[in-house]
Formats: C-alpha cells, sequence, structure tokens
C-alpha cells in the first residue's frame, strides 16, 4: 500500500511532491516539459546543453553566436516555462563541462529559474556566478561519497555555505553520462550505502541534514518508495518524462523509446570522456565500433572535447540534436536503463498522478 507522498523542500522552493524531472538534452527537456511538471506538483527542469542551436539566435555559418544563441534561448525558455506554471518550482541544469557554464548559470539565476542543478563534474565554483541571487536554491549532482565531500568541503571553505540539495547518480541505471562504477564490485555496494554514506558525513562532519535526491533507474511509484525507504528525500526521473505528450523531442524519439526492449540498452563512449547509457540504433552500433562517420564540430561547445581535439568519437551536440530532432536512425539516443516502464505516451499530468496515487 502507498502512503501519501511527502512535500521536497529544496532551499526556499517547495515541490507538492518528491519528484524532479530529469534534464534531457538536446532540446528534449524544454519549457514545455519543465512546465507540465512544475504544474502538477513535482519540480520541473531544463536542460542547457545546445538550447540555443535551433533557435533563431544561431547563425551555423558564425559558430561564436552559439553562446549568444543559448544564453538568449534560455531567457525564452524561463519565461515560457513560468508563462505554463506561474507558480510552480523551475529549475535549469548545466554541465559544468561547457565553455558556457559561468555565464548560463549566472543567466539561469538572473531570469528567475528556482534552482540550478549542475552535472558532469563537481561544480566547485557554482556559488560565485549565483551570489547576487541567494534564493536561488543550488543543487550539484555527485556520483558517490568521495565527491560529495569534496564539494561539501570546498563551498564550507571557500563560499561558507553547502549545497541546497544534493543528486546522488546511480552509475548503473542513470541515462545518459555517467560515471564509471569503480566501487561497484565493493561488497555492500549499492545506491543504499552511497545514499547512507553521504548522509553520515552531512549529518556527522558537517552538522547539516540536507536533501538527497536519487537519479537512475526510477520508473515508477515502487522505485520511488524504495528510493524513500532507503532514506532519499526525492529521486529524479528522466526517461518516463519522455513518452509524455509535452516532452520537447519529436514524436519518432518518443516512439523510440515505447519500442525499446532490455537488449536496446547499450554503454557507449562519449567525447567527454565518460560512458554513456542509450538506446541501441545505427549510430549507437557505429560509435561503438569507432566507424562513426566524422562530422565537424559545430559549436566548440565543450571545455574538453575528444571529438574536436583528437578527432575521435562524434560530435555529442549533432548526434544528440538529431534524434531529438526526429532522426533516430542516426542520432544518439540517451536513455535509462528501465526504458521498458514506457508503455504508451500520456500527458505528464496523468504520468504523475500515477506516480503520486495513494492507494
Amino acid at each position: 500500500m502507498h502512503s501519501s507522498l511527502h512535500p521536497l523542500q529544496i532551499g526556499k522552493h517547495i515541490a507538492r511532491y518528491p519528484i524532479m524531472q530529469a534534464a534531457m538534452a538536446v532540446r528534449v527537456s524544454g519549457a514545455k516539459l519543465a512546465g507540465a511538471v512544475a504544474n502538477a506538483g513535482g519540480v520541473g527542469m531544463i536542460a542547457t546543453l545546445g538550447i540555443g542551436l535551433d533557435s533563431p539566435y544561431f547563425n551555423p555559418r558564425q559558430k561564436s553566436s552559439f553562446f549568444t544563441a543559448n544564453r538568449l534561448a534560455l531567457i525564452d525558455e524561463l519565461a515560457k516555462a513560468r508563462s505554463i506554471s506561474p507558480d510552480g518550482v523551475i529549475g535549469v541544469n548545466i554541465l559544468v563541462g561547457t565553455k558556457d557554464y559561468p555565464e548560463l548559470a549566472k543567466t539561469a539565476a538572473a531570469e528567475g529559474a528556482n534552482l540550478i542543478v549542475t552535472g558532469g563534474a563537481v561544480a566547485l565554483n557554482l556559488p560565485e556566478y549565483t551570489a547576487d541571487y541567494p534564493d536561488v536554491a543550488l543543487v550539484p549532482t555527485v556520483a558517490n561519497a568521495d565527491s560529495a565531500q569534496y564539494l561539501c568541503q570546498t563551498w564550507k571553505n571557500r563560499y561558507n555555505r553547502l549545497p541546497d540539495a544534493l543528486i546522488l547518480e546511480n552509475c548503473q541505471k542513470v541515462g545518459g553520462h555517467f560515471t564509471q562504477c569503480e566501487q561497484i564490485n565493493v561488497p555492500g555496494f549499492s545506491i543504499a550505502w552511497v545514499i547512507s554514506q553521504v548522509r553520515e558525513y552531512l549529518t556527522e562532519t558537517m552538522g547539516v541534514k540536507i536533501p538527497l535526491i536519487v537519479t537512475g533507474g526510477i520508473s515508477d511509484r515502487a522505485d520511488i518508495d524504495q528510493m524513500l525507504a532507503m532514506g532519499a528525500d526525492g529521486v529524479q526521473m528522466g526517461t518516463r518524462f519522455i513518452t509524455t505528450i509535452e516532452c520537447d523531442a519529436h514524436q519518432n524519439y518518443k516512439e523510440r523509446h515505447l519500442q525499446a526492449k532490455p537488449e536496446d540498452i547499450v554503454t557507449v563512449p562519449s567525447p567527454v570522456g565518460k560512458p554513456s547509457r542509450a538506446l541501441r540504433n545505427p549510430f549507437a552500433e557505429q560509435i561503438m565500433a569507432d566507424s562513426a562517420q566524422q562530422r565537424r564540430c559545430i559549436a566548440n561547445c565543450l571545455e574538453i572535447c575528444l571529438f574536436r581535439d583528437k578527432g575521435k568519437t562524434y560530435c555529442l551536440l549533432n548526434a544528440l540534436a538529431q534524434a531529438a530532432r526526429g532522426d533516430v536512425e542516426n542520432g544518439l539516443i540517451f536513455s535509462g536503463a528501465n526504458v521498458t516502464q514506457n508503455q504508451r505516451i500520456m500527458s505528464v499530468s496523468e504520468l504523475m498522478a500515477d506516480l503520486t496515487a495513494k492507494v
């Protein structure tokens, strides 16, 4: 039997339910999805990677326009999301390894984002970019207890503050980029172990209790209840929100997720130097075989890029954008491990009602 789900407070912001929608790029989770999730009582998230790529602000013949396009497109998306959900909790996700990470963090804070989530690397400098906006909650994603401790200690020493919440990545199931599970063979390793290790550090060493939000492999109410029982305060879900009416990706992208089987989940290399979890398609087969057609770097978007710098792998921005635009054969389709839970396309409100129903 399900009991009622409790609210989730992150800094000064309170969502009716402890469910955060993951930010998926490129243009998979934009204003429509984030606004709908916030309206339904969750935390809606806008992904910033490549947000300006298909906007009128980007001139493909002028790479340098990409960063201006991202900033202006983010302003537009935040305004659209807020028009959909005037009172909901809306956040922005930024990859630390992108060249415009500082500028996007400043823009998100200035344009009314309730929270900023970071991923891709440890966000050691985030507080300095949002110093003028103390109401904006800061929520870094960490892979393990060691990175959580390193981040918290650095923030405490440099800025005399701690994160408003932490997202704990379950490397065994999360979609998209993930940190290698170096500790996966350690006896007793599990996401429950990571939760307990981080919680113990925060309470006993730092003397605080901040929300811990688990991401990776969470697809239904049973998964949510299991994570909360392990000591998490909330969950972040991505793949289940792809097959919603409001998801910003092309219909082909949604249909591909509906058709996916467990054996379609593969791990592929990425130009950021991390493994990625995605759906098998001709493009994924090519990059796993190191035979993908090399395309030019289209925006010079990453600080470190194996494709741009060494001619290895592929252009991440182009690969993700191709799939989200509907070319599900020649693009990269990120997905979590529990993709088979997606059985039909439904509205966000219907999905949230299903996830939060008290039985």
